[in-house]
Formats: structure tokens, C-alpha cells, sequence
């Protein structure tokens, strides 16, 4: 049985292993704080989340919280080892993942087959968060810089610090006046309006599928002059044209089906439409994924953000503490 003291890491044992969060030894920070890599005693490799004193979260709520998060346990998602809290330092110990991160795979060389794998991975990472595992978990930051690459090219998806958790009943949705994510990845009624439910998640994981599938990344313009279009604004452009076929990453020409491709574009393009309701549960795009003898229904029109309705929404919402695009995130006080 999973405790609190079972998870709990002595801070000597954290700076022996990280040569006391050596330079040498971090892997990158970000506004939560630093990363370093680790090695214990037994010779296990570790990833040590040295958060920022800036958080205002209790003692209580973080045990809580990482008491939560350890419980989740699923080959496609990171997991938690342990923590620390002792004196001014507040630690979050992760299994490390030699890879980078999938965002700097997105222009590399990786064939149709492993894209496959890694669409695949993802998608019954979050369908365990959303209905197999023992919470309820709508993740609320999915994005190529949060899926890391083990040793075997295998997805696992990692930062829960701005999850939201229900219980075991069939809650599956809230709303909040504090956004946090990645523009570029949010749902419209998310970022328009602070309600985030299981299909939030579903709309972040199509913008990452259609990422996969082409190489490029969905970067938005804020400048008012900016007309270039978004990857999202473009695929549903080429879609209707009946032109998709010219967004194929040109390192697929050889590896990938046409009729494949148009069929994992279509499943991302279904999970993207403006109407969170038309979206379908995860369950529903691992076995589209699984299974080519689903018929797949016609998407309706996507949810489109222009530079001037992102920071209208961000006039009106004073708490936000920042907005960004893409590869930025706004935080959370959750440890993550």
C-alpha cells in the first residue's frame, strides 16, 4: 500500500544523487523550476523536479497531491517515485526518461510506424487518466514538451502539475477563472471561458496527433498584422480543398499509406471541432486507432483562435497571471 512516509526521500539522499544539483547535472527549468538528473545509491536513475519557493501550496495539499498522482500507474504515463519537503526545498523525484521530449522528434527522422507508436502510446496514456485508473484525471497541459520518449522511442506522458482530479463517481468536468496550459493546445471553452472537462484533454490530443502526423507545430500569431495560418486553420483549409494529402511530412513518402494518413487526419480533425459535445471520448479514438473497420463520422468545423480574441480573454480574466502560445505555459501552485 501506497503511504505518504513510503514515498518520502531524505534531502541527503536527493543531493547525493543529483551532486547537490550540480549544473552539470540539470536537464532544464522552466517557470515550476529546475530538473536534474539523479543517480541513487542502487544505481536507478532519477529525475528531480526542484520546484520554485514561489508556490504557495500547503504542506497538506502537496502530500495529498503527490499521494494522488504516485497512485497513477500505466506504461505510457511518467511516474512518480517520491518527494521531499525539508527546509526551503520542495522536491518532486521522477523514473527519468533518457529521451528528450516528443517536441524535439517532431522534425527528426521517425518513420510512419513509430509515429504510429507514439500516437498510439498517447492515447491510451490519457484514456487511462480519464477512465481506468482509480481517479478521474483531466490532465489540462498536454503538448509535445510534456510527452517524453523512453529508451525505445515509447511515450510517457509527464507534468501533472496542472491536472484536476475527481473521485471514482462520474465527474468528469469544472470550471476555474485561473487558465492554465498552452495556447495553441487549449480547448476554446477553456480558454474562453474556464470550463475544461475530459474533452479538453481530447482537443489537446488532436492538435498533438496532427503535429505528429505533418512535422510542423500549431505556433500562434498574437501580432494583429500576423495572417499566417495556424496548423489547425490550414489542415481543415486543405481538408475541405480535398488537398490533405500535401500536409504529409516528406519523411513519410515512403513509410506511410496515403489512405492511412488521411484517415489519422481525420480522426484528429474529429477530435478538434469547435463543439466539445462532437468530440469523441478517448475510448472512442483508441479503438478508431486500433481498428480500420470503424467508420468514421465527418468532422465539423474546429475551434480557430486569432491573436485579438486570445488577448481580449486575457484582459478580461484578471487573475491570469500570463498568456502565451505554444511552447509556453501558464503555471499552476500544483506539484507537478
Amino acid at each position: 500500500m501506497t503511504t505518504v512516509e513510503s514515498l518520502q526521500f531524505d534531502l541527503g539522499t536527493v543531493e547525493a544523487a543529483t551532486k547537490k544539483f550540480s549544473t552539470d547535472n540539470m536537464l532544464g527549468e522552466g517557470g515550476f523550476g529546475q530538473v536534474f538528473k539523479g543517480t541513487l545509491d542502487n544505481g536507478l536513475e532519477i529525475a528531480v523536479k526542484r520546484l520554485s519557493k514561489s508556490s504557495g501550496q500547503g504542506v497538506r495539499e502537496f502530500k495529498n497531491e503527490v499521494l494522488l498522482v504516485a497512485k497513477l500507474q500505466h506504461r505510457n504515463l511518467v511516474k512518480l517515485l517520491g518527494f521531499c519537503l525539508e527546509g526551503e526545498e520542495t522536491l518532486l523525484v521522477y523514473e527519468y526518461v533518457p529521451n528528450k521530449s516528443l517536441d524535439y522528434f517532431l522534425f527528426e527522422q521517425l518513420d510512419w510506424s513509430r509515429r504510429c507508436t507514439i500516437i498510439g502510446g498517447i492515447a491510451r496514456g490519457i484514456l487511462y487518466l480519464h477512465e481506468d485508473s482509480r481517479l478521474r484525471v483531466i490532465h489540462r497541459d498536454l503538448k509535445a514538451s510534456n510527452i517524453l520518449l523512453d529508451a525505445n522511442m515509447n511515450p510517457k506522458i509527464s507534468d501533472f502539475g496542472m491536472a484536476r482530479m475527481f473521485g471514482v463517481d462520474d465527474q468528469t468536468q469544472g470550471n476555474t477563472r485561473r487558465i492554465v496550459g498552452t495556447y495553441g493546445y487549449m480547448a476554446p471553452e477553456y480558454a474562453m471561458e474556464g470550463l475544461y472537462s475530459v474533452k479538453s484533454d481530447v482537443f489537446s490530443f488532436g492538435i498533438l496527433l496532427l503535429e505528429i502526423l505533418t512535422g510542423r507545430k500549431n505556433i500562434l500569431g498574437f501580432h494583429p498584422t500576423n495572417s499566417a495560418p495556424t496548423l489547425l486553420s490550414f489542415t481543415w483549409q486543405l481538408w475541405n480543398e480535398g488537398k490533405v494529402l500535401e500536409l504529409m511530412d516528406p519523411m513519410l513518402k515512403d513509410s506511410c499509406n496515403p489512405n492511412e494518413f488521411l484517415r489519422c487526419i481525420r480522426i484528429g480533425l474529429l477530435c478538434v471541432q469547435e463543439d466539445a459535445n462532437n468530440r469523441p471520448t478517448m475510448s472512442s479514438v483508441v479503438l478508431m486507432l486500433k481498428s480500420e473497420s470503424i467508420s468514421l463520422s465527418k468532422p465539423e468545423r474546429p475551434a480557430f483562435f486569432t491573436g485579438r480574441s486570445i488577448n481580449d480573454h486575457c484582459h478580461t480574466l484578471g487573475d491570469l497571471p500570463s498568456c502565451s502560445v505554444n511552447a509556453l505555459t501558464i503555471s499552476d501552485d500544483i506539484p507537478r
